[in-house]
């Protein structure tokens, strides 16, 4: 009687051993689709069915009222939380070894702790403070502490004494010309420096992340091609096309991070091509190669995985190149006028830094700040997460 022959190394299909075929769902990526899908329903409903302006929660009595934006800045979120706080806390071990790394460099745990301030000034402080309205007879109010003289404010909404109009705590950092509450701007601005930051660095990792894997592992005429095209994007006038699009269609904050987005994700694409490229010659990935996996299956679950500490650490410093571009737009009157950025606070002073200074003071300091605190903890991250670098410098 014949007997059945064994399967050939390379022709099993390890995936049944394993367990794992591309249709079991982490838990990560359960928990993604079980929040996301209604938070993105919900979001089509509120751009086929609500009008401009109106509440997005109409139906059950609530008046907050949510832009297209606002909901992919929550998907954004989701993200960040299932796939980068969500496996620290299941990997303690790791989160412990990558903490004790990063608290080394102690200016990065202070810009850490003030990034902390500015995601929940950002996330919860709209839903806690009204938005700041313009108040002429509430202009130049001097920040607490500080005082004016009873020339410039209209009326003085804070003790007056020998001539100087001293400020309060409605307004504890001040107000602009027109009775804007900085305190209130600065806050809001803290939401439209957070959306630049999870928008557009989502786009740029998404983008990047593909083209550089892809370049690297397909190889030949398809990485030629493909590296031909980034130059191109970072030869690209970003600049100068923002601009023209401006004059076309206006200036909005989405308009800003769609065109930052898809221009930036050049030197993404590069840098984790040459990561790639290091780690597909790793002897893993050529076994997993001749075992017959698929490109797909290797890209997902080898070359991706392992330059993603690289990835991360890239994707933080850019980010705050992002909100300063922005700002810089912004105080220049390229910006969107409607929003409550601190680059359109910081230009709503600049013709009265001689008697109110605190108009560009407050907030180009959380600007800078802000700026000083992701680079910061970029470095720490970059240290922690991927020691390699330390130890090339060491050399």
């Amino acid at each position: 009687m014949a007997t059945e022959k064994p399967d050939r190394f390379d022709k099993v299909d390890w995936d049944e051993f394993t367990g794992s075929n591309r249709f079991n769902f982490s838990i990560n990526t359960i928990g993604m689709l079980a929040t996301s899908v209604p938070w993105m329903a919900l979001g089509y409903y509120n751009y086929q069915y609500v009008g401009d302006g109106d509440s997005t929660f109409g139906f059950v009595g609530n008046e907050t009222t949510l832009s297209n934006l606002d909901f992919i800045f929550g998907f954004t979120i989701l993200l960040f939380f299932f796939y980068l706080v969500l496996p620290l806390y299941q990997n303690p071990r790791m989160t412990r070894y990558y903490w004790k790394e990063f608290r080394r460099n102690r200016p990065a745990v202070v810009g850490l702790v003030w990034l902390g301030i500015v995601f929940v000034g950002g996330i919860f402080g709209p839903l806690f403070i009204d938005p700041p309205t313009s108040d002429v007879f509430a202009g130049y109010q001097p920040p607490v502490f500080l005082s004016i003289d009873t020339v410039y404010p209209v009326q003085c909404v804070g003790e007056v004494r020998g001539g100087q109009c001293y400020g309060s705590w409605q307004y504890p950092l001040g107000t602009t010309r027109g009775g804007k509450g900085i305190f209130k701007t600065i806050i809001y601005g803290m939401t439209i420096s957070m959306k630049i930051a999870f928008i557009t660095t989502t786009i740029v990792a998404a983008i990047g992340i593909t083209f550089g894997t892809v370049s690297a592992y397909a190889g030949g005429w398809v990485d030629e091609i493909m590296m031909r095209i980034v130059d191109i994007v970072l030869s690209f006038p970003t600049l100068l096309f923002f601009i023209l699009i401006l004059y076309i269609y206006g200036a909005s904050l989405a308009m800003f991070i769609l065109v930052f987005a898809l221009f930036a994700w050049g030197g993404t694409a590069r840098y984790v091509r040459s990561k790639a490229l290091s780690v597909s010659e790793e002897e893993f990935v050529q076994a997993t190669r001749i075992s017959g996996a698929s490109p797909y299956r290797i890209i997902r679950r080898h070359i991706v995985p392992n330059t993603a500490s690289s990835i991360i650490t890239q994707l933080t410093l850019l980010i705050p190149g992002f909100i300063l571009a922005e700002a810089q737009l912004a105080f220049l009157g390229l910006g969107d006028s409607e929003i409550p950025s601190w680059g359109q606070l910081i230009a709503s002073g600049r013709g009265d830094l001689s008697f109110a200074p605190w108009i560009i003071l407050a907030p180009g300091f959380v600007l800078f700040l802000t700026i000083l605190a992701f680079n910061f903890a970029g470095d720490a991250l970059l240290d922690a997460i991927n020691p390699e670098t330390e130890a090339e410098a060491d050399k």
